[in-house]
């Protein structure tokens, strides 16, 4: 089931998104400030976010700046601002689509659809990678040459390699493959990026690909 986090400071806006959406056999989460979603969007992980730009605490700009600095979960914002700048400004940002309050339920389920056909489609095309001397198929789970990954080396690698170029936060690694209660525990991801460097790198203490930016996260440099 597809999930969608809808991001919005008019309740009735929210619950009428939410039952609309949960009717077409969406899963839907809902958030009321820039605060909120963010710190949603990192625990959830959402498959697609709905986003208004008159938040009260961040600007939705901002907002897109802070999800797009590591995840390219597709953005369809939802606003009153009509103007063309606000427009470019969230698009440059970073989202993928614009709707403009009022707005007809019928159309904005329509650009929902196509903006989730256009990210299975960049899903499809990452579906195999290049990572070192082997190819790694992130759709059968395999990598060339029969090398063989735990399932935790699996779910680190998978996050770096669909996020290519994007520096990925270790709260965020730690909360998606070992849960919230461990967001302090950085020893786990340095010992699974040994793993994987040994595996990948050709060099590991001079990894290319696998790089650990110092205090914030790691990234895949393709």
């Amino acid at each position: 089931m597809t999930k969608i986090l809808v991001v919005d400071d008019e309740p009735q806006i929210l619950r009428a998104l939410r039952i609309n959406l949960a009717a077409r056999h969406y899963e839907v989460a809902v958030a009321a400030d820039g605060a909120a979603a963010l710190r949603q969007a990192a625990e959830w992980h959402p498959d697609l976010i709905v986003l208004d730009l008159g938040l009260p605490d961040l600007d939705g700009v901002d907002v897109i700046h802070g999800l797009r600095g590591w995840t390219k979960t597709p953005i369809v914002v939802l606003s009153g601002r009509a103007g063309n700048q606000d427009k470019i400004d969230a698009l440059d940002a970073g989202a993928d689509d614009y709707v403009t309050k009022p707005f007809g339920i019928e159309e904005f389920l329509a650009r929902i659809r196509a903006v989730s056909r256009r990210a299975a489609i960049a899903e499809g095309e990452l579906a195999r990678v290049q990572l070192g001397d082997h190819v790694v198929d992130l759709t059968s789970k395999t990598v060339s040459g029969g090398l063989r990954l735990t399932p935790t080396e699996w779910h680190i690698l998978e996050i770096l390699l669909r996020n290519p170029g994007k520096l990925i936060p270790q709260r965020y690694l730690l909360t998606e493959v070992w849960g919230s209660k461990h967001v302090k525990e950085t020893h786990y991801l340095r010992q699974y990026m040994a793993q994987l460097r040994k595996k990948f790198e050709r060099d590991p203490g001079h990894p290319r690909h696998l790089i650990t930016e110092p205090g914030m996260g790691y990234r895949y440099t393709p």
